[in-house]
Order: C-alpha cells, then sequence, then structure tokens
C-alpha cells in the first residue's frame, strides 16, 4: 500500500515544478519574427537590429534588403499579398507612393510629434514618419579651378555658363535616387518649363552622366572632373581624406529624400510593427541614424561630419514627395530622351 504522506510529498513537488515552470514561461515564449524592408546600407542592419531587439526582447528583425528601386518595384509587386510587415529605411517618395496606392496601415508613433515637420507624412493619423535626409550639392575642385582660371559656382544658374563646357558630372536620374531628387528638385524651384529649359543648358556643360550618387563628388576630388553634382555625405567625407574641394550649397536651394517607416497594412504583427515604428522615432534610433547622416529628424540630436557645409538644413526646399512620387515615371521618360546619349554605360 502506498504511504498516503509520500503521495501528498509527490503531489506537492509536483505542483511545484508545475508553477516553476508557468512562471519561467515567458523566458521561453516564442519570438515574433517581424519581416522589414529596408533599402539602408548592409554595414547598418546589424547596429539596428541589435539596439531595437535589446529593447524589445520579444520581437526579432528579419531584413529583406535591396536598393531603393529594387525593394520599391517588390512592394508593389506584392501589394495583393504583402509580405512585408513593415519598411524601415526606404525613400519617402517611395513610401509616399504607397500611401496613394492604400498599401499602408495609417500609425501616428509614439513621439512622433516631437520629428521636425518635413520628416513627417503631415496625414492625420501619419501614413509615414522621416528618418534622416540626403541631399545632393556642388563638389568643386578648388585646383583644377585655379588652374583653368575658373570660376567658383554660387547657385544652379552658374552651372550653365560657358566657363564649365564639358566639366560637369551628375548622377543619372534613371539609375541614382541623388539623381532623381536633384532633377526634381530643378523642376519644383524653377517650374517645369523653366527647369527642362534650364537642364537643356546644363547638358551642353555636362561631360558625363554617371550611374552613381556618390561618384560625381569622388571624380571631382581626384580631379578627374572640376565640377560634381552628388550625395552631399560623399563630397564631406572627400575633402576630409584632403581633396582640393568646395562644397557648395546653390542660392535656389537644395534637393533631397528621406529614408522613412511605415507599416505595411494587412501585416499579421501589427502590434509588433507598432513597436518597431515607435522605437524608429526615438532618441536612440536618431543617435543611430546620426552616425551616417548629417541631417536626422529628432531636433537635438547633433551630427556634426567634418568639412560638412553648416548651412545645408536652412537650404532644403519645400519638396512634395506625393508629387516626386506620382510624376516619377513621367520624369524620367522625359529626360531619358533628352539627354541619355550622355550616360556612361551601365555595368555588366
Amino acid at each position: 500500500m502506498i504511504n498516503r504522506n509520500f503521495m501528498r510529498r509527490a503531489t506537492m513537488a509536483s505542483l511545484a515544478a508545475l508553477a516553476a515552470v508557468g512562471f519561467s514561461a515567458p523566458a521561453f515564449a516564442q519570438k515574433t519574427r517581424l519581416t522589414v524592408y529596408t533599402a539602408l546600407e548592409n554595414d547598418q542592419l546589424d547596429p539596428f537590429k541589435k539596439a531595437f531587439e535589446a529593447d524589445n526582447p520579444t520581437i526579432e528583425i528579419a531584413w529583406v534588403r535591396d536598393s531603393t528601386g529594387v525593394m520599391t518595384a517588390k512592394l508593389i509587386a506584392e501589394k495583393d499579398n504583402p509580405r512585408a510587415d513593415i519598411i524601415w529605411g526606404l525613400a519617402a517618395s517611395s513610401t509616399a507612393l504607397f500611401a496613394t496606392m492604400g498599401m499602408l496601415e495609417p500609425y501616428t508613433p509614439a513621439g512622433a510629434d516631437k520629428l521636425k515637420p518635413m520628416f513627417r507624412s503631415g496625414k492625420s493619423p501619419e501614413t509615414w514618419v522621416g528618418m534622416d535626409a540626403y541631399l545632393s550639392l556642388v563638389c568643386f575642385n578648388t585646383a583644377e579651378g585655379k588652374k583653368g582660371n575658373k570660376p567658383v559656382p554660387a547657385s544652379w544658374a552658374d552651372l550653365i555658363k560657358p566657363d564649365y563646357r564639358n566639366s560637369i558630372v551628375m548622377p543619372n536620374p534613371a539609375s541614382s535616387g541623388t539623381g532623381y531628387l536633384t532633377v526634381a528638385a530643378w523642376l519644383q524651384i524653377m517650374g517645369e518649363d523653366a527647369g527642362w529649359k534650364y537642364m537643356d543648358a546644363l547638358h551642353q556643360n555636362i561631360a558625363q552622366y554617371i550611374h552613381s550618387g556618390s561618384a560625381p563628388c569622388v571624380q571631382a576630388a581626384k580631379g578627374e572632373r572640376l565640377i560634381g553634382i552628388g550625395l552631399d555625405m560623399r563630397g564631406a567625407s572627400e575633402k576630409t581624406k584632403g581633396a582640393p574641394i568646395d562644397l557648395i550649397v546653390p542660392k535656389e536651394g537644395l534637393g533631397w529624400e528621406l529614408e522613412a517607416t511605415a507599416i505595411m497594412k494587412g501585416t499579421k504583427n501589427l502590434a509588433a510593427a507598432k513597436k518597431l515604428a515607435d522605437w524608429a522615432v526615438s532618441q536612440k534610433a536618431n543617435e543611430l541614424y546620426a552616425k551616417t547622416y548629417a541631417v536626422v529628424a529628432l531636433p537635438g540630436v547633433k551630427a556634426a561630419p567634418v568639412n560638412y557645409p553648416v548651412a545645408v538644413e536652412p537650404a532644403m526646399i519645400k519638396n512634395d514627395m506625393e508629387w516626386m512620387a506620382k510624376n516619377r515615371e513621367r520624369i524620367l521618360a522625359e529626360w531619358t530622351k533628352r539627354y541619355d546619349g550622355k550616360s556612361a554605360p551601365k555595368k555588366q
């Protein structure tokens, strides 16, 4: 016959074991796997993932990464069967386009009201929020300028002067986001008719349209060209390496683009996606953005790259992201028809 005291002790031990398992269950709870589409640079992905997951241990980021154009096309192709839960680090003009197509879940992240106005969609609730900005400016090789007795330009209008014949390189807007934001800025600053006339005149001074936003300032830095119209941070980087270039902010203003965060409509992980959207506008996130970009969304987070122009942020034009998105195909078709004859060959 089994001893009753033994049975009682066994039962109590079993209950204690079950209670212990119950109390420790959260530690073994399955993580929510969040599929995040991005065009961030590869070296940004691991630090961003680690920082977010450290603050949100029940969520795991699964990146899907490619260039802006490829990711934009992929998201549109998946419109009726979305695979992404959230976008973190894609051009705001792309996310603005997705909003017009009904692809986004409107959500105003906690703390979004503190962001600079240009880093918000302006909708209520927001359809997207910005992270950081990249711009195009003029890189002028001062050593080559002195050799040829060339004046230092102060404006976009200056670049059509005969002094710069065959001396300018810029990104091809059909293959470079930096190129497209530059062209879109000219059309917004000047108006479409005047903008195309300006580009007709500028075309006479263009040596080549190249398939990179960074390469024009690199070529100017090396003295291969007198002037490069290109990416702001690349220009600052080349100058810091010792290149004899000035980074010029044209007086008419600068074109720019944002990287943005947006939740995809239909996500099965909405609560987790909202947590990432909240974190993406936080102080900690903006401090991460500031390690790569000079202009970030949250006021008070200062990024001060060496040799970066001080007058950049006030010179950023009033940029209509929805207009940029809706008119992209039309503008690029017209640009290609007019100017593609001077484009560099594409790498095979």
